[in-house]
């Protein structure tokens, strides 16, 4: 079964950020996610949106999330890697890790010749107590 794709690009400012975690937000509540899983994806999509912002090349994020049988699975990048990072770049990247770490079920950061893609998946199913 082919899963339905929403691809979103916005300017990597900060005026933009709830645009990208709203519309984000939105589609895993249209696909019957809970509160709570709603709220992981917002915080999710709010991450992503801040590491894409402090790496974009062309001035513009690119979140493609496809809707799932059972959940959302988002893209977002590609992006530039940073080169000789920063301690404080470096600290916001494990800072920002570990939150998506936290959140979602699944996440990665690939990365490729064409840059860096973050990626991550949340799954309906049961809330932890």
């Amino acid at each position: 079964m082919r899963s339905d794709r929403v691809t979103l690009t916005v300017p990597a400012k900060s005026e933009f950020a709830k645009t990208a975690r709203m519309t984000v937000a939105e589609l895993a509540s249209r696909i019957g996610m809970s509160y709570d899983q709603v709220d992981d994806v917002r915080m999710a999509a709010e991450e992503a949106f801040i590491y894409a912002c402090n790496r974009s090349a062309d001035g513009d994020v690119t979140f493609s999330v496809d809707i799932l049988e059972d959940g959302i699975a988002v893209v977002v990048g590609p992006v530039s890697a940073i080169e000789g990072s920063t301690a404080e770049e470096e600290s916001q990247d494990h800072y920002a890790s570990f939150i998506l770490k936290s959140v979602c079920d699944e996440f990665e950061i690939v990365h490729s010749a064409e840059g860096s893609t973050l990626r991550f998946i949340k799954r309906m199913g049961e809330d932890c107590a």
